[in-house]
């Protein structure tokens, strides 16, 4: 059977005669920490991907990816939408009115930010639909000053479907009594639970024409249209594109770039630099890699005289020893992307696990925009780590190996 020298002796040095091992203490130790170093930079970056996708499919989900609104109340908002329409990237438009103010319950207070919808058009633009808790989207009445509000925000201030909440705006009533701010009281008719904090705790769903009754506007006013783009990193773009083509000067464009674009932006920059910091220890744990191979030539100075003065030359030498540190590298990082797989498809089963055993919550909504750890495995992040870590252990082997081929045969037997 054909087995180049070089092949050969690079994989027998990997194993150890004394004592029997099958693999080396020094090669074994070389491997181990190879593979942890590949097993957690495959995690974290799964775990980053998955804090991407959830910040796109659910807040971006639930918040408008653009509006087109005006200065004063929109009464043709149908065309307005058929205008949006004509932009490729546009996939659906939809009415709303957004309302700032608070919500009271006996003693209990909560800031809210309410979003009023058409429910027919809403499931077009929005994900709502798919994380109602209790009741329907459906069942938003106009005229009845119903309310739809978030899981957070019904715990807090201790309500259930059917209660009576008090929304209470940033304004104020003249009237010959002196003045009092301007209050209203909505039925609780729906509660959602989306597993972002900042949206669960201070979001509120009315109807549209509820809304346009509070504004003291025509029934079918509205302040503007929410977008729903194809891509939504062209919503800039694509928004103030709308805006400038609309009659009048009163029109005007916001995005998602604006309200949340510092979160995503953040996620990416953590993601890179968690992603280079990680690297960091595969380069150490490459250089494991260094060290064995130097420690494996100072051990076999005379194995690699004698094989000299049988006629292998230094190149050949040099091969016997990157041999050896490949094969440390692959196998190092072949387990490295085994485990790291299994545990990036896994993390997030684990860690519910983990909380439901000890009963402790380490994600808190309130604090953080979701409540539960989310992972994606992506391939393109599975094969960078693979390659940078071969890559790492290949270039570990050149000093090692150029050192074993400048050995002197004279030299490394004078005391044998």
């Amino acid at each position: 059977m054909f087995r180049p020298l070089p092949i050969y002796l690079g994989l027998r040095y990997v194993r150890a005669k004394r004592r029997n091992h099958f693999v080396s203490f020094i090669s074994l130790t070389s491997m181990i920490g190879l593979a942890l170093g590949v097993v957690v930079m495959i995690v974290v970056l799964s775990v980053m991907n998955g804090f991407d996708r959830e910040m796109r499919d659910r807040v971006l989900g639930m918040i408008p990816h653009a509006t087109v609104e005006s200065y004063q109340p929109v009464t043709d908002w149908r065309s307005v939408r058929e205008l949006a329409l004509q932009n490729s990237q546009v996939a659906a438009v939809a009415p709303f009115t957004q309302l700032q103010g608070m919500l009271a319950h006996d003693k209990a207070v909560q800031t809210v930010l309410l979003n009023a919808i058409d429910p027919a058009e809403e499931s077009k633009v929005s994900i709502i639909a798919s994380f109602m808790r209790e009741g329907r989207l459906d069942d938003l009445k106009p005229g009845e000053f119903g309310i739809i509000i978030g899981s957070l925000a019904a715990e807090k201030l201790g309500v259930k479907i059917g209660d009576k909440l008090t929304y209470i705006a940033p304004e104020v009533a003249v009237t010959p009594a002196g003045m009092f701010p301007r209050m209203k009281r909505f039925t609780v008719v729906g509660i959602f639970s989306v597993g972002a904090g900042e949206l669960d705790g201070s979001v509120g769903l009315i109807d549209i024409e509820d809304a346009a009754r509070l504004q003291r506007w025509p029934a079918n006013a509205v302040q503007g249209v929410r977008l729903k783009l194809h891509d939504l990193f062209q919503a800039p773009d694509v928004s103030w594109n709308i805006a400038r083509q609309l009659p009048g000067n009163d029109w005007y464009a916001r995005d998602w770039t604006r309200t949340h674009g510092n979160l995503y932006q953040a996620i990416g920059m953590e993601k890179t630099m968690i992603g280079l910091l990680l690297l960091l220890i595969v380069a150490v744990a490459a250089f494991n890699i260094v060290s064995t191979l130097v420690m494996v030539v100072t051990d076999k100075k005379s194995d690699i005289a004698i094989l000299r003065t049988l006629g292998a030359t230094p190149r050949q030498i040099m091969a016997v020893f990157m041999v050896q540190g490949t094969f440390i590298g692959v196998i190092g990082t072949a387990i490295g992307c085994l485990l790291g797989v299994l545990a990036a498809l896994n993390v997030s089963a684990a860690l519910a696990w983990v909380q439901r055993v000890t009963g402790h919550q380490f994600l808190n909504a309130e604090v953080y925009f979701i409540d539960y750890l989310p992972a994606q495995l992506q391939l393109h992040d599975v094969l960078l780590v693979c390659g940078a870590s071969f890559a790492l252990s290949f270039l570990a082997t050149l000093y090692p190996s150029w050192s074993a081929a400048r050995t002197q045969p004279a030299e490394a037997l004078r005391y044998e």
